[in-house]
């Protein structure tokens, strides 16, 4: 544990939770879609949705898919900034079951048409927990550099990638494996000590049995 910690985030707004944390889980969905957002449909869960209007957590959310962070004085104004982009905004209200109080469901469409969607917890103190992408539980903070490798659920992909990544000598700090079903759709998420080349990310693309990759650079 570290000072801020105990005081909190440097930030614009009234609320760590449902300000800062609301701005981390939007730059986090925005790098992982990994190019500029061209529509975005936000919906909110719990708290959240009760309380987020005064706490400016509808801003906060699409400050942070502007690439904004906590303490940035434009927070007030992204929406206005968004649509000056014609970036598409919408919100509604998401349907979770037993989801952390603080949640917002995101569903992203990029510039060349590239999907993602992202369920984001804000959990205290302007942390965060990112539990599902495209459907799939996962459960990291975006913390590290992070590789979300969605595959086929059969033998050999995790070696595939856990040795590309040693290759390149890249350590990786935690890993965990999720899937849908036996033999469905799978999802590996490796948050690693050093960041991922980008020529490393297009050869996983390329891999048989491997749907998509997803990468969170904190460069």
């Amino acid at each position: 544990m570290n000072i801020f910690d105990i005081i909190g985030p440097v930030m614009v707004g009234p609320s760590s939770s449902h300000t800062a944390g609301a701005v981390r889980i939007g730059y986090i969905s925005g790098k992982l879609l990994g190019e500029p957002v061209k529509k975005a449909a936000i919906l909110l869960y719990g708290s959240f949705l009760a309380t987020g209007k005064g706490h400016g957590t509808q801003k906060a959310l699409v400050a942070g898919l502007l690439g904004m962070v906590p303490d940035d004085i434009r927070i007030p104004d992204s929406l206005k900034i968004a649509a000056q982009k014609g970036i598409e905004i919408t919100f509604g209200t998401a349907q979770l079951r037993e989801a952390h109080p603080n949640s917002a469901q995101i569903y992203l469409t990029g510039e060349t048409g590239r999907t993602l969607e992202v369920i984001g917890e804000s959990i205290g103190g302007g942390r965060i927990n990112i539990a599902q992408i495209d459907g799939i539980q996962t459960n990291f903070t975006g913390e590290y550099p992070t590789l979300v490798v969605h595959n086929l659920d059969q033998p050999g992909h995790v070696t595939e990638v856990t040795a590309m990544l040693a290759k390149a000598r890249i350590n990786i700090a935690t890993m965990q494996l999720y899937r849908s079903a036996r033999g469905g759709d799978a999802v590996m998420v490796l948050e690693c000590d050093q960041e991922v080349p980008e020529q490393i990310v297009h050869r996983l693309e390329q891999l048989s049995g491997i749907k998509k990759v997803t990468y969170l650079s904190l460069v």
